[in-house]
């Protein structure tokens, strides 16, 4: 048990997904509705719902290009609504597409340059129906659209050093850019501090899920402490996505399940892997997050069929340093 636990978390600190373990969902939409009536409270999700790619979920994806000399790739709109103004190539992801496909159609159709995805900085989350997946990248080919070439995608494409001279369309890209910048700087300065270029693992999923890999100290010696489920075989936690609750609340729900509703503080770090393959599924996913508790293990009393699982000496190593890292995992932003 140990050995297979410790090689799936091994594997999602790469951004991979675990190739040792079956996913098995332990908090599903079920056991949260019948958690929610013994609040007295009404649930809202059918737990019948599965997550339909342009039905009942919206994925958006977002490519963040950042050039030699500091300019970001930009589009200039064609629709109606907001003709003329400025914006990140970015796009609704398309039944069959994956999230790196779905990134190089729209960079292509929007500003005729060809990329190669190099790795996933940020995801957004807008309640558990609408992510927004951001991706940087490199130029390999193609032609940067002129005016000439405007069709109903966009107007033209540039590149652009100081957003301050054009019209945004929104300024919710602004700290997707920053990011990016903050991130190609670092990984030219050779900052180890920062998390190593991830893509999106294509990996199938009928339903939105959560991972958890979750981290606490031993008092006693200091050693790192994961939290493993019980639940037909020993694996890591994980959950349901609720679809009428952002991903923090479904977080708090879960750890409210296994912990009791005075669980200690703790805090949610940041994205270690993401999967996703809506060829071989309807559209179904799963994010691992990286939680950490701030309090010592013998102060954190488990009410569910969970247990603490100490991590060999090199792999308790390895999570205490990420988990102390302030770059070390994708950002999730989730917009209330």
């Amino acid at each position: 048990m140990p050995d297979k636990v410790e090689k799936a978390i091994n594997e999602v600190l790469k951004g991979l997904a675990p190739s040792s373990e079956s996913l098995i969902c332990d908090f599903g939409i079920e056991e949260q509705n019948r958690a929610l009536e013994t609040q007295g409270k009404v649930p809202k999700v059918d737990p019948k719902q599965v997550p339909i790619v342009g039905e009942t979920i919206t994925y958006v994806v977002a490519a963040v290009i950042i050039n030699e000399h500091g300019e970001v790739l930009m589009m200039q709109e064609a629709k109606k609504s907001c003709a003329g103004k400025w914006y990140l190539p970015a796009g609704r992801l398309e039944r069959g597409e994956d999230i790196e496909t779905a990134t190089k159609r729209e960079v292509l159709e929007e500003t005729g340059l060809q990329i190669k995805c190099t790795s996933l900085i940020m995801v957004d989350s807008g309640k558990g129906v609408w992510f927004r997946f951001v991706l940087v990248g490199d130029v390999i080919g193609g032609t940067l659209k002129s005016p000439s070439s405007a069709d109903q995608e966009s107007l033209q494409a540039k590149w652009i050093q100081n957003l301050d001279e054009v019209p945004l369309r929104a300024q919710d890209i602004l700290p997707l850019i920053d990011r990016a910048r903050e991130y190609k700087m670092a990984k030219n300065a050779g900052d180890r501090s920062w998390h190593s270029d991830i893509l999106p693992s294509l990996t199938p999923h009928t339903r939105a899920y959560l991972r958890l890999v979750v981290l606490i100290r031993k008092k006693r010696n200091n050693k790192v402490h994961v939290l493993l489920s019980e639940r037909t075989t020993w694996h890591l936690p994980v959950c349901e996505i609720n679809q009428a609750k952002s991903v923090h609340s479904t977080l708090h729900a879960f750890m409210v399940e296994i912990f009791g509703a005075d669980v200690a503080s703790h805090r949610p770090h940041g994205i270690l892997a993401v999967e996703f393959d809506s060829k071989n599924s309807n559209g179904g996913f799963c994010m691992t997050l990286l939680v950490g508790f701030k309090v010592a293990l013998e102060d954190v009393p488990i009410i569910g069929k969970y247990m603490w699982h100490e991590t060999n000496q090199q792999l308790g190593d390895l999570l205490a340093t990420r988990i102390s890292m302030k770059n070390s995992t994708i950002v999730l932003n989730v917009i209330s």
